[in-house]
């Protein structure tokens, strides 16, 4: 484990009222951190809006969740722009654009085009972040050659980490291992390059750290001790939620759930590396399921549904009073939706967290519902909807005429067309941050959703087009932003 860097000391998350926009880069046109995000940071900066948002960049699963990585510290190559990678000199035209062949072509093309320093710059980067990189490359290389099955299906040498086993995978794979790591090593200088690019035009870049990790990752699988499995590497109980508003059920996550105390005689060191990792990459960062440090739902892996977990106690103040610490005042959001007692509210507010408010859940005819804007906190998060909602029009029009009437009478509506009486309570609001997602400022409908909640196929693949965007919106959206103090 490389040696703890503190990190710099901030101030709070949001020291003035702002606003931002939340897309994720595979929902850009071209998908990847090339010049259509350069254009979406000139969109978000021209609109008034100071931050964008997005999901966990880190490789995701085969049905491209972001929320169940292959890896917790890894970014994902299928973000390099092949635009980006031309213009450094290091991918042809007639290269390979995408895949494993593009990263072994970037890295034959850098080997030869390489400019002063660049050379020293990778040796750099392979030494300061070894203490994963190391893991992770020999484990997408292994993964490679054993057909992409998990790692419990491996032979039992290379699954339970014989040391003979894993120099000899090494040595077998060094190819592929070269171009995993030079992959990381690009995509993450198109990333500060993009960052760079953000902060020039004075927009922060927040990020997302899923509580929980892939059972199918490296993380697991170079950390058995800090995980509850079993001898075969299999979990003996697994992450979820009882039932709640997306789920009569609950959900079944399946993730392994963490050994806690393991963790806590290590100090949190695992933790510690993942936050600094993110603090690196992102201005602000979001802790997915918050409540999970406080209480976890447990469900015993035979189990098939969430319904029969069952509530257990995590060490969140400990955790939290080490990274506080250990890394200084962290700018984290807690993601605060969901069966929320008031030891988590106390968790939070211990530490100065913003939490979050969803418009969309504040509907029910009870004046006193935590999500109604009358109601929140100035250091709150508020969200027109989130990307586990329906998007805003979609969700209105889903209402019965009650419903709708109930939405109206509370925003006012004055022939506003839906969403925007929603986005301009999310701005008006007391909240020192409004986010609103990039399908609702294009008024889109159900069809845009970016996730369902429990259901396996068909998310995480929506992408919007430039000629979606009406020619006039970033000067209404910059008004409104002026109208309700949201520019910096």
């Amino acid at each position: 484990m490389a040696t703890m860097k503190k990190a710099k000391k901030t101030a709070k998350p949001f020291a003035k009222r702002c606003a931002g926009i939340l897309l994720h880069p595979s929902s850009l046109p071209n998908a990847d951190f090339g010049p259509d995000a350069y254009h979406f940071i000139d969109f978000l900066s021209s609109a008034g809006f100071s931050l964008w948002q997005v999901l966990p960049l880190n490789p995701p699963d085969a049905e491209n969740s972001p929320y169940i990585a292959r890896a917790a510290l890894a970014l994902h190559t299928e973000f390099l722009s092949p635009h980006v990678l031309r213009e450094w000199g290091w991918l042809t035209e007639t290269d390979p654009q995408h895949g494993d062949a593009m990263l072994h072509a970037v890295r034959t093309g850098f080997a030869a085009n390489a400019h002063d320093g660049d050379a020293e710059r990778y040796q750099q980067f392979l030494t300061s972040n070894a203490a994963w990189l190391d893991d992770y490359a020999l484990f997408e290389a292994i993964k490679a050659a054993q057909s992409d099955k998990s790692w419990q299906q491996w032979p039992k040498a290379l699954r339970d980490r014989d040391s003979k086993a894993l120099a000899k995978a090494a040595d077998d794979h060094i190819e592929h291992i070269d171009d995993i790591k030079f992959g990381q090593f690009a995509i993450d200088r198109q990333w500060r390059a993009l960052r760079d690019y953000a902060h020039s035009r004075d927009v922060k870049l927040f990020g997302d750290v899923p509580i929980f990790v892939a059972l199918d990752s490296v993380d697991v699988w170079a950390n058995r001790d800090n995980f509850l499995l079993d001898k075969t590497g299999m979990p003996t109980v697994v992450a979820g939620v009882p039932p709640d508003y997306f789920s009569k059920t609950g959900q079944r996550w399946g993730n392994p759930l963490y050994n806690w105390p393991k963790m806590e005689e290590q100090g949190f060191r695992w933790w510690l590396s993942r936050l600094q990792r993110q603090l690196d990459l992102f201005d602000i960062v979001r802790i997915d399921h918050f409540r999970g440090f406080e209480a976890y739902w447990e469900i015993d892996a035979s189990e098939e549904s969430a319904i029969n977990g069952r509530w257990v106690k995590a060490p969140g103040d400990a955790l939290f009073k080490t990274l506080k610490k250990e890394l200084g005042a962290i700018p984290l959001v807690a993601e605060d939706l969901g069966l929320i007692t008031k030891e988590v509210h106390q968790l939070r507010k211990r530490y100065k967290l913003p939490g979050m408010r969803i418009l969309q859940f504040g509907f029910d005819g009870k004046p006193d519902n935590p999500y109604l804007p009358h109601n929140y906190e100035h250091d709150t998060v508020v969200y027109s909807g989130t990307h586990d909602n329906d998007t805003t029009f979609g969700w209105y029009h889903s209402l019965d005429e009650g419903g709708k009437q109930l939405v109206n009478h509370y925003l006012g509506c004055d022939g506003e067309s839906m969403p925007w009486p929603v986005i301009r309570a999310a701005l008006s609001c007391v909240a020192q941050l409004a986010v609103i997602p990039m399908q609702d400022l294009l008024a889109l409908g159900t069809d845009a959703r970016m996730n369902v909640p429990g259901v396996m196929k068909g998310n995480w693949v929506w992408k919007f087009d430039w000629h979606q965007v009406p020619d006039d919106l970033a000067a209404k959206l910059h008004e409104m932003n002026r109208c309700y103090g949201r520019l910096l």
